[in-house]
This record gives C-alpha cells, structure tokens and sequence, in this order.
C-alpha cells in the first residue's frame, strides 16, 4: 500500500497561524487529546467491578478489558506515527480522535462482554493513532529552544500525570452515575478537539512514502504476543504450554520485523534512531520508568481500596496530588534544561521515582495515607516529572523532520509496551509473594473462623480481613521492590548511557533556531 501525495504548504491550511494565542491554543488542543487518551487506561480500573456485575464478566477476563485497549494501543503506535507522517499530521490527528470517539460510545453501550472487548480494543487503535501523531505536531507547531522545551513540559506532564487524573474521574463518574460513562465521557471531549483541531493547528509537509505493512504486522503482533505471554505467565504459570509458545511466537516475529526494517526502503522504525547512544538509552528508561509508573498506580488502588478501604471517589482523590507534583517537576525541569541539559534530571528523577518506591515497601496492614502513602507517593511524582520532560526532548532531539512521526511513535510504544511488560512481571512478583505469605495466613483463619466463614472462603478462596489484608499488602510490598529495581536501572541508563553535547544546549536554548518544521 503506498500514497505519494503532494507537499501541504501552510498557506493551504485553515488553521491561525504560529505565534500568541495561536500557540496556546494549538497546545491545549494537543494537550487535551494526550490527556484523553492517556487517563483512559487508568480511568476504566475503578470501574472493573462494577463492569463485571453488570456484564457477568468472569475474574479471569475482566483484566482483559484494560488489557484489550493497552495491547492495541501499544501494537500500533509504530504504524500511527508513520501515518502522521506520510499522510499529513492534523488529517491522522483528527482522524484517530473521531476513531476514539466512536469507540468510547461503543464502550458505553455495550451490552456483553464481547461488544466491550471490541470497543476496547478499537479504542486502542484510534489512541494508537492519535497519541504520536500529537507528539510530533509539537515539533512542527512550535520553535526550538524555550518554546518548544515548555510544549514538551507541558505534554509530558500530562503524560505522566494522565493516570492519576483517570483515578479521580473514574471515581467520580463510578460514584455519581454508573460505569458507562467513564466510556460516555470521551464523546464531547473528542468531538470538541477534533472541531478545534482545524480552526488552531496548522497541517504538516506530507512526505512522500509508503506504508511497511510487513513491519507494521510483524512488529504489533510480536508485542501483542510478548505482553500476552507475561500476562499468561502470571496467571498460569511459566511453564504453561500457552505461555511458552507466545513467548516463542514473540521471539520470532519481532526477529522478522527487526529483519523487515533492514531491507525496507521507509521502514516504520528506521533502525539508524538506535544508532543514536542518547535516544537509545531515552528508550530503555522509558521501558524501565513505564514499567514503574503503571505497577504504582495498580498496586496502591488496590492497597487504598481494598486495606484503608476506601471507596471509588476517595481513591481517586488519593491520587489527585500526584498530577499536582508531576506537573511542578516537569516545570522546573522544563525551565533549566537549556542550563545544565537533560542528564541531571534524568538521573535525579529516576533515583528520586526509585526512592519513592523503596519507601512504599514498608506499607503494612497498619499504614495509614498520610503516614506512610502520601510521602513517597510525592517523591515518586516529582522525580516522573522531571524524566518525561527529559526523554520527550532527547527522543526527538537530531531527528529529521519527516520521522519525528515514528520516532515519537516509538517513544510512546515503548512507554505503552514497558508499562505492560513490567505491570505483567510485577503481578507475577506480587503473586509470588502473596502466595507465600497466603501458606502462613490459611491456618490461622481456619483455626479461628466460624462454619460460615469456612465455606465462603473454600467457595471464594478469598480471605476475610484481617488475614486477606496480610496476604495483600505482602505481595504489593513485594511488587513495589521490583518497581524499585526497574527505576535503579534507568538511573544507571542514565548516567552511564546519556551524553549531552553542546550543539544539544544550543538548540535548548534556541540558539539559530528557525521556524518549526513541516
């Protein structure tokens, strides 16, 4: 399949031009589609029980309505960056917002499990579609140096700090209305942006190409099947027959693909973007970082909801600080990149996200919010601030114009992809541990429960409080030492991996910097 359209000059489009309220606005419509797109991962988690209840969904499928939308977000955001860029960036924009759209109001009226998988999984796609091609458009949209360094700021924030702003809003619509419309929600939001989207933010250059379909294909369906062999692997085991064989279907379709991007003329991910030390290692902190941030988020909405019991709109209100400080560290470090560059705050983020980690191990059945959650979770916040500042700038940094498509494709799959990956193995530690310390807990509620408590438990397998809470809060500690881990390793990416050069300065601070790229 291949399109050579004719370059779009800026004169041929609708939008205002670049510059004052233009800017601004083009910004927060971008913003605001990174925002819907981002919180829906996490805004549909409050909703799962209600979501089961109502559509007789099993234990067993019911992480696959998150799982349903990351794998097909993740899986195309190679293709949906490319798309941007052959295709004209504003016109793929729209175009995967209207697909969203379609797909939250077939979320909303789903009636059966199937019909919800779907939807899920298309609004996946559009996100796919959508989320890269907003990426690039910054790079288009504004000028290097200060401008530019605080669009980053500002999106990567909002990056970051989408999900705990899905925990509120989740809570909210659960409580107030009904499961249905933390689907209902994305319609008028989606529609507002893509009406907006012509009116403020000018087209890009198309540039001539064709879509590598072969890669597209090889490269979503070895991922889908990577994420879906952890994912197995934590519910069935390592051994499983199943899980072996999607691991090995993964090995070699990602090997095809990695074949197929040698040989292609306009590969989906031009390898030469790896030849590069500082954004190779941008995404091997990104996988580790992502991993990180998605096993937080899980793991302490179960810890609120299930041992200081609270309710959906508590929960959410829980996490509402952590958008606040994410946001104060991707100002600071969208103020003093152009001083002291990148590194330090790749460094210090990562160390500070693994600190806030390490201090989250000691929750215990007796920990309170304020005491013993509010504190690393703020020191977690400002260290994710700052990185997502830092690997958005450094991912894009040095690369052609026609490719920051796929390159901010790739930045955002690796985020989708790792955050998947590592959530996978961290429940598989969390089962581990919880497991363990179920072997313990088992005995002494049998010893002390009545006939009526012996049977729920042999026909749940459930423990009551206090043992259940044990059980719990021994593999989220578990899982949170392995979060940990994850964010030393990007610290250690970081400082041995990232050089920054003084042409990198230079364009930070706008030094000669002409108008944004087509």
């Amino acid at each position: 399949m291949s399109s050579s359209p004719r370059p779009t000059s800026a004169s041929r489009t609708s939008a205002r031009p670049a510059g004052g309220d233009g800017n601004a606005m083009a910004l927060f419509v971008i913003a605001s589609c990174q925002l819907m797109v981002v919180l829906d991962i996490t805004i549909v988690n409050i909703a799962l029980p209600d979501i089961q209840r109502s559509l007789d969904f099993s234990t067993a499928n019911l992480s696959w309505v998150v799982n349903a939308y990351t794998l097909t977000f993740g899986g195309l955001l190679l293709l949906g960056g490319r798309a941007g860029d052959i295709l004209g960036r504003r016109r793929v924009f729209v175009f995967g917002v209207l697909l969203f759209v379609l797909a939250s109001l077939l979320g909303g009226l789903a009636q059966g499990p199937g019909q919800l998988l779907a939807a899920r999984a298309l609004q996946g796609v559009g996100g796919a579609i959508a989320s890269p091609t907003a990426l690039a458009l910054i790079s288009t949209t504004f000028r290097e140096g200060p401008e530019r360094n605080r669009a980053f700021g500002v999106f990567a924030a909002v990056s970051a700090g989408g999900g705990a702003i899905g925990l509120l809003a989740g809570g909210i619509l659960v409580e107030w209305l009904n499961w249905r419309w933390v689907f209902f929600v994305n319609v008028p939001i989606g529609l507002l942006i893509a009406l907006a989207a012509p009116r403020w933010i000018k087209e890009s250059a198309r540039h001539p190409g064709h879509f590598d379909i072969a890669g597209a294909a090889s490269s979503t369906a070895g991922m889908v099947l990577l994420v879906y062999g952890f994912i197995r692997a934590a519910q069935d085991g390592w051994r499983d027959t199943l899980t072996m064989a999607s691991f090995a279907g993964a090995v070699v379709l990602l090997a095809v693909f990695i074949t197929v991007e040698k040989h292609s003329r306009q590969p989906i991910t031009p390898l030469r973007m790896f030849a590069d030390r500082n954004r190779a290692g941008t995404y091997g902190i990104m996988l580790c970082l992502a991993a990180a941030i998605f096993g937080m988020f899980f793991f302490l909405t179960l810890f609120v909801q299930n041992v200081l019991d609270f309710s959906p709109l508590e929960a959410g209100l829980a996490f509402l600080p952590v958008s606040a400080v994410i946001a104060v560290g991707a100002g600071l470090a969208s103020r003093f990149l152009p001083t002291y560059g990148p590194k330090p705050f790749m460094v210090t983020g990562a160390v500070l996200a693994a600190t806030g980690l390490g201090w989250l191990t000691l929750t215990d059945v007796h920990s309170t919010y304020a005491g013993s959650v509010l504190g690393p979770m703020l020191v977690f916040s400002l260290g994710m601030g700052m990185e997502f500042v830092s690997l958005t700038l450094m991912a894009l940094s040095n690369v052609p114009t026609r490719e920051t498509g796929a390159a901010s494709g790739l930045l955002n799959a690796t985020q989708q992809v790792g955050g998947s990956l590592g959530l996978s193995i961290l429940v598989t530690m969390f089962g581990t541990a919880s497991g363990n310390e179920a072997d313990q807990q088992v005995p002494a509620f049998l010893s002390q429960a009545t006939p009526v408590e012996r049977l729920r438990f042999r026909r749940t397998g459930e423990l009551p409080p206090p043992w259940g809470d044990e059980v719990l809060t021994a593999g989220v500690s578990a899982a949170f030492v392995a979060a940990a881990v994850f964010a030393l390793v990007a610290a250690l990416i970081a400082l041995v991996v990232i050089q920054v050069r003084p042409s990198d300065l230079e364009r930070l601070k706008g030094d000669g910097a002409g108008p944004p790229g087509g």
